[in-house]
């Protein structure tokens, strides 16, 4: 997320006020509770703890999920078919979101300690992967659809020169929307002894860039890529239906109904809660003091259920693949394979020498 600390935008009047209050009481004049500025949210200390800790076993488990992912796909003697290599990008780019989530977990409870220049580069990565891994999933959804549904257009398509071209126009457009990550730096909030890494724009032209990266977040990291794949799947399970052979079918639908299923159960709160935030910052919705506060604390607690899509990946993508697992098994016994032929060379030659210093 690009905005780790919502609150962290807000000014601190208190005290402005209490004076003014304190002056305009003696004058006569009541002050109007609702045009005083909201105050920042505080997060307890167990909260604090509990999503560090969220933050790290994410972390644990999104790492070696998603590098066993790559190392079996990569392993392949074979040239990689389009589906095979978006899982491959895929992970990388949930490899890259697993590995800003420690700074992370560090920021919630000891602030950001990292420097000004750790700050721009782990909100850059970590807008790369999200952006990166969001369109992944979408190319996913549309390769199925294709091989599936249009069978006959896929046979005549150089799929494998197009899928490349793919993966780069993916990388390319997630670094071009990962740059507002540069406008990130570490500064110590008005309203905290803590040092925060956020993004810190220009006053003047704060509210205009801040609007126009959501604009973004929510098309490009959420509604088109969603809009993609409802149809793409939609159809797909429909053609499903269709083709004889129950056992395949019944796998493959339960496999795209739990991908579309998580994709909304991560995103879908996150989305809907910074859309909420987006609406009271543009003013184009009226807000009271609760109810700006409720946001904030909602898109704090809904951006970990985002990350956490980073490790259900490989287990909707690959784990649940019948194809995949073979080739992770056939990985294992050759490796197990490799340990007894190494284990025995190293015994017979052993074994040797003990001959030969015996006998010479």
């Amino acid at each position: 997320s690009s905005d780790p600390s919502p609150s962290s935008f807000s000014i601190d009047f208190g005290s402005l006020y209490e004076e003014l209050n304190f002056t305009y009481n003696d004058s006569g004049y009541d002050l109007n509770p609702d045009t005083q500025p909201c105050g920042s949210f505080s997060i307890p200390d167990v909260a604090m703890i509990a999503v560090c800790v969220f933050y790290i076993l994410i972390f644990l488990l999104a790492i070696p999920g998603n590098m066993v992912v790559g190392l079996v796909i990569s392993l392949s003697k074979q040239a990689l078919p389009p589906s095979d290599l978006y899982l491959l990008h895929l992970a990388l780019a949930d490899l890259l979101l697993a590995i800003t989530l420690p700074f992370w977990a560090t920021s919630v409870t000891k602030g950001w300690v990292f420097g000004d220049a750790m700050c721009k580069i782990v909100t850059i990565i970590q807008e790369l992967s999200f952006y990166s891994s969001i369109l992944f999933l979408a190319c996913i959804s549309v390769d199925r659809y294709m091989v599936i549904v249009r069978a006959l257009e896929v046979r005549r398509a150089n799929r494998q020169k197009v899928s490349w071209c793919v993966c780069l126009a993916v990388w390319v457009v997630g670094g071009l929307l990962s740059l507002p990550g540069f406008f990130s730096s570490s500064f110590i909030t008005n309203n905290s002894s803590q040092i925060v890494c956020a993004e810190q724009y220009d006053p003047g032209s704060a509210d205009m860039w801040r609007l126009v990266t959501r604009i973004l977040r929510h098309t490009l990291g959420f509604l088109v890529p969603l809009a993609i794949m409802l149809p793409c799947y939609g159809i797909t399970i429909k053609r499903l239906l269709r083709i004889r052979g129950s056992i395949q079918r019944r796998r493959a639908m339960k496999v795209i109904v739990f991908v579309v299923v998580a994709f909304l159960l991560c995103w879908t709160p996150y989305h809907l809660a910074v859309m909420t935030d987006t609406f009271f910052r543009a003013k184009i919705v009226p807000y009271r003091c609760p109810a700006r506060m409720a946001v904030d604390q909602a898109v704090f607690a809904t951006q970990s259920l985002g990350l956490l899509h980073s490790c259900v990946n490989p287990v909707l993508y690959a784990f649940a693949g019948e194809k995949f697992r073979k080739r992770l098994l056939q990985l294992i016994k050759k490796v197990k394979f490799n340990e007894r032929v190494s284990v025995s060379r190293s015994s017979r030659s052993s074994l040797s020498s003990e001959i030969t210093s015996a006998f010479m």
